[in-house]
């Protein structure tokens, strides 16, 4: 399959004040990955591990004083040089975001018809992104020629709430966000993500604040949307369950670095990283002795700026010797398309 997106070396920085001067502290640092048409990866880790920022950077959503480097193309175009108002057009339309909590993401006094309308409206008008032969991966389909009028993109908002199973679509659209409950929220989110049919979705922990029951229901609604629509989707979350169930391809990050990746089936049932296998061995399942206490990583991931100088992972990892405190390992790859960050693992 053709790669649609291509992550190369990226690095993000924010500039800390230290003192009486200015720091730039790495909150994501020389991350690699690829994706390719259709597929879906999972990106895992704590909180603070880069997840969010590495999808920010791809959107170009992260604040003017952020320190950017590397390479980020998609479906051919370097976005880290690209105008504002290409990525304004690729964002929403060719790729789109579904935000960790919607009632931060949706506006409080708009309908949400209306909402998911806006996604419509705001891609109506021709493309200033070329359309040369291979330019972006595909042609007259990225454009319309055409402007489509309120009552259209209503309709069409109307018909993507009816796609992730609202139902009475034509009633909830009229609604306001505070009228519905987590799911359908969630709901509408993914519905303004996919109205205009984008070829990759990144999903940022989509289902962090909802119950099991729904929690089931989107992951489903994600898979069908996937399968429907032939999308490519990064998929963040900090439960390896959930990321079983959605993602060809996995991802570990921990302290701004991927530590492990590779077929999600393999890294799963064989973790490499003692930072996964700590992850996994975290998880209950049906055999675990409920009388005793559940297993955890000791420490905490260490702060952006205050990495230790050899491996990150290192003051944690139950399995460290000298060289792990002294030099940063590079990603190998241990088995075929299995690429881990440690050189004691086997």
């Amino acid at each position: 399959m053709a790669e649609l997106l291509q992550v190369t070396n990226l690095t993000v920085g924010f500039p800390v004040r230290d003192r009486d001067s200015l720091a730039t502290v790495n909150a994501v640092r020389d991350v690699s990955f690829a994706i390719a048409e259709g597929e879906s990866l999972g990106l895992v880790g704590e909180s603070g591990s880069g997840k969010s920022v590495t999808s920010l950077a791809i959107m170009r959503l992260l604040p003017p004083s952020a320190v950017v480097r590397g390479s980020i193309r998609f479906g051919g175009q370097e976005l880290t040089i690209a105008s504002d108002e290409d990525v304004r057009q690729l964002r929403g339309r060719s790729m789109a975001m579904i935000f960790q909590e919607p009632m931060t993401a949706l506006n409080p006094v708009m309908r949400v018809g209306d909402q998911v309308a806006e996604a419509v409206l705001a891609h109506n008008a021709r493309s200033h992104i070329s359309q040369k032969k291979g330019d972006m991966g595909h042609q007259a389909d990225y454009a319309s020629d055409r402007r489509v009028s309120k009552r259209e993109a209503w309709e069409r908002a109307v018909e993507a709430l009816r796609t992730v199973a609202i139902p009475d679509p034509e009633r909830r659209a009229r609604d306001y966000p505070h009228q519905l409950s987590g799911g359908q929220r969630q709901r509408v989110m993914i519905a303004m993500a996919v109205v205009n049919r984008p070829r990759l979705l990144i999903a940022d922990e989509p289902t962090t604040a909802l119950d099991v029951t729904v929690q089931a229901q989107i992951l489903e609604l994600l898979a069908e949307l996937r399968t429907n629509f032939g999308l490519a989707m990064l998929f963040i979350s900090h439960d390896l369950a959930v990321v079983s169930k959605v993602a060809d391809r996995v991802a570990v990050m921990y302290a701004g670095q991927i530590v492990e990746t590779g077929n999600a089936q393999e890294v799963f049932q064989r973790p490499l990283h003692p930072y996964t296998r700590g992850l996994m061995n975290s998880v209950p399942t049906l055999t675990t002795d409920r009388a005793q206490p559940l297993r955890t990583i000791e420490g905490t991931v260490p702060a952006a700026g205050k990495l230790p100088p050899g491996c990150a992972y290192e003051p944690r990892c139950d399995i460290r010797i000298a060289e792990c405190a002294q030099n940063r390992p590079e990603l190998i790859e241990k088995e075929p398309r299995h690429w881990v960050r440690c050189p004691v693992t086997k």
